[in-house]
């Protein structure tokens, strides 16, 4: 059977959407399993070029409480690698975290070649599933290796403790208090939705790609800076709650994209207060009725 479809596991979420509706829009077909259907990657991956991987039953504040909820994930990918490893003609790409591997960098900013070195059980686990499809790599399979900085933009959905522009817009519309860890000065890369999908098309274009590669803007912004540029897109003030710092929060993270940017000959188009700007838009534009954010309701 020609393979011919792109499987997006885990693709009904922020980043899986946007790639689905790109796909389509590409008139590529497409196939989305979620984590309660991988009994049946058996049975749809041969007819697959691609695999995204893209699952994840956790956030770094979800799994820092409760740490076994990580080994789901790891176990999943144990579980598609197996299912891979004899279909060698089968791309997979891995989404992994720039935003925690690496820890609390020597330098900034962060290589591919610098050392990981997790502080939270989420990015310890994510660490560990790359190993996991180095696997397939090792036996000649074609491996992608994504490890994408903090995401946002339109579509995304309110999910405590993670998204912070998605998170901040709410709490500015809402007039709710805000709690942020530490003093605010934490530093982070932040990376629009369609810069992230346009990457990841391309790759998928790449068949035959077996690299390791941030995904990101290359820029870091502040904590506090995200907060100004929500207040001056919402014209309003942002409320805040101070909290003790927590040990699983990286201090400074700034991506070093240089190696995508070559390979793809791609590069982010969208700065994070344009960005911020689209997403409120979004935002306000829903329609009525259940989660809607109509900007007077």
């Amino acid at each position: 059977m020609k393979k011919k479809h792109v499987l997006l596991l885990g693709g009904t979420g922020f980043i899986g959407g946007a790639l689905v509706n790109r796909l389509h829009k590409e008139k590529v077909p497409v196939l989305v399993v979620g984590r309660a259907d991988v009994g049946s990657l058996l049975q749809v991956l041969p007819s697959c070029s691609t695999v995204v991987h893209l699952a994840s039953a956790t956030t770094p504040g979800l799994s820092s409480e409760q740490p076994a909820l990580e080994q789901s994930n790891i176990d999943l990918t144990r579980r598609l690698v197996e299912c891979l490893s004899a279909q060698t003609e089968t791309h997979l790409i891995y989404f992994s975290s720039g935003g925690t591997v690496y820890g609390n960098p020597a330098r900034l900013p962060v290589t591919e070649e610098d050392t990981l070195a997790p502080m939270s059980p989420y990015g310890m686990a994510k660490a560990a599933q790359e190993s996991v499809c180095q696997e397939l790599r090792d036996i000649g399979h074609a491996v992608t290796i994504l490890r994408p900085s903090n995401a946002y933009g339109p579509g995304q959905s309110l999910r405590d403790g993670f998204g912070l522009v998605r998170t901040m817009l709410e709490h500015a519309h809402m007039g709710t208090p805000l709690e942020i860890w530490g003093d605010g000065e934490n530093v982070r890369d932040f990376v629009y939705i369609d810069d992230i999908v346009e990457a990841t098309v391309r790759l998928i274009q790449s068949p035959q790609d077996s690299g390791t590669y941030n995904l990101g803007s290359g820029k870091g912004h502040t904590i506090n800076q995200v907060k100004n540029l929500v207040e001056m897109a919402c014209n309003g003030p942002v409320k805040t709650i101070h909290r003790p710092a927590r040990g699983i929060d990286v201090r400074s993270v700034v991506l070093d994209i240089s190696r995508l940017t070559m390979q793809l000959d791609w590069e982010p188009k969208m700065d994070l207060t344009q960005g911020v700007a689209r997403t409120l838009d979004w935002l306000q534009r829903r329609p009525a009725g259940i989660g809607s954010w109509a900007p007077n309701d």
